[in-house]
C-alpha cells in the first residue's frame, strides 16, 4: 500500500495547472463504497489534492459496448447498482451529480472516427460512483461516462485516450476505473496475493513507468499472463485509456498498490504536469 507520505507528495505535485491530471483508480469490490478501507481513505485524500475540474469524463470497466463508443449525454445521470448479493445499504447509495450534455455531445464529435454515438440511458455505474463519492463527495462537478468498445483491440483504447487528451486543456478530468489485475475466478478472500497477480501487476508498473505502451497493448508480448490476469479485458482497458491520454510531459505517481482478495490489483496511478 502507498503510505500517507506518498499521498502528501502527490498533493504537493498537484499544484494548480492549466492542464488537468489523468487518474486511474482500481475500484475493486463495491463494498469499498460503504466500508472504511485503506482504498476509500486514499481516494478521499486524492480528492482533496486534485484541482477542481469543470467536468469529469469517466471510462469505467462496467460500460461495455460492441462496435461503437457510446457517450452519455443525459442531463442527470442515474446511479446504477450493477451488482448482486450485497447489503441493502449499498443499494441505497446515490451520486446525484449533473451531467454535461453539451460537452458530452462535443465528445461524440471528437470520437467520430471511433464510431461514437449519443446515449441517454446509461448513467453512472458502480465503477464510477463508488469512487466519485470519495473524490468529490458533494457531487457538485458535472460528470458523464464514455463506454469501451470491446470489439476492438487493446491499441484502440490507447487511441481513444490520445483523442480525449485534448480535453485536459479545457478543465476536464479524465478518470479511468477498472483494475490492473482482475480475475474473480481465482479470488481468495483474505488470502495472500497469487503469483500471477503480482507478476502482471509488476510488469504493468514497469512498462508504464518506461512508457512502453506498445508492450502493454500487445497481447502477443503479454502472452498467457494477460489471460491469467484478465480472463476478460474489461477491467484492463480503462487503464490503457488513461495511459493513452498521457504524454512525455507528464509525471507518473502510483498509489494503492495492494493485491486484494488474492487476484485483484488495487493499483492506481495519476499522470500530472511535471
Amino acid at each position: 500500500m502507498s503510505t500517507a507520505q506518498d499521498l502528501k507528495t502527490l498533493h504537493d505535485r498537484l499544484s494548480p495547472s492549466d492542464r488537468m491530471p489523468l487518474v486511474f483508480l482500481g475500484h475493486g469490490s463495491p463494498m469499498n463504497a460503504i466500508e472504511d478501507t485503506a482504498f476509500s481513505r486514499a481516494w478521499s485524500e486524492l480528492g482533496r489534492s486534485l484541482p477542481r475540474p469543470k467536468a469529469i469524463l469517466v471510462v469505467s470497466a462496467h460500460w461495455m459496448t460492441q462496435g461503437t463508443t457510446l457517450v452519455d449525454v443525459s442531463a442527470m445521470p442515474r446511479t446504477i447498482h450493477d451488482f448482486y448479493g450485497f447489503p441493502p445499504e449499498l443499494y441505497a447509495q446515490t451520486y446525484p451529480a449533473a451531467g454535461d450534455p453539451e460537452l458530452a455531445r462535443e465528445v461524440v464529435t471528437l470520437l467520430a472516427s471511433h464510431h461514437a454515438e449519443e446515449d441517454e440511458t446509461w448513467g453512472l455505474d458502480h465503477g464510477a460512483w463508488t469512487i466519485l463519492q470519495f473524490l468529490y463527495p458533494e457531487a457538485d462537478v458535472p460528470v458523464f461516462q464514455v463506454s469501451i468498445d470491446m470489439s476492438r483491440g487493446l491499441d484502440h483504447q490507447l487511441e481513444v485516450g490520445k483523442t480525449l487528451s485534448a480535453l485536459r486543456d479545457r478543465g476536464v478530468l479524465i478518470l479511468g476505473s477498472g483494475n490492473v489485475v482482475h480475475n474473480l475466478r481465482t479470488m481468495r478472500p483474505g488470502g495472500k496475493p497469487q503469483d500471477f497477480a503480482v507478476e502482471f501487476d509488476t510488469l504493468f508498473t514497469e512498462r508504464l513507468t518506461d512508457r512502453d505502451l506498445a508492450t502493454l497493448s500487445d497481447p502477443g508480448q503479454l502472452g498467457s499472463l494477460l489471460h491469467m490476469a484478465h480472463p476478460t479485458l474489461d477491467h484492463y482497458l480503462p487503464a490503457l485509456t488513461i495511459a493513452g491520454a498521457s504524454d512525455t510531459r507528464d509525471e507518473l505517481t502510483f498509489m494503492t498498490d495492494a493485491i486484494d482478495l488474492g487476484s485483484v490489483s488495487m493499483r492506481s496511478f495519476v499522470f500530472h504536469a511535471a
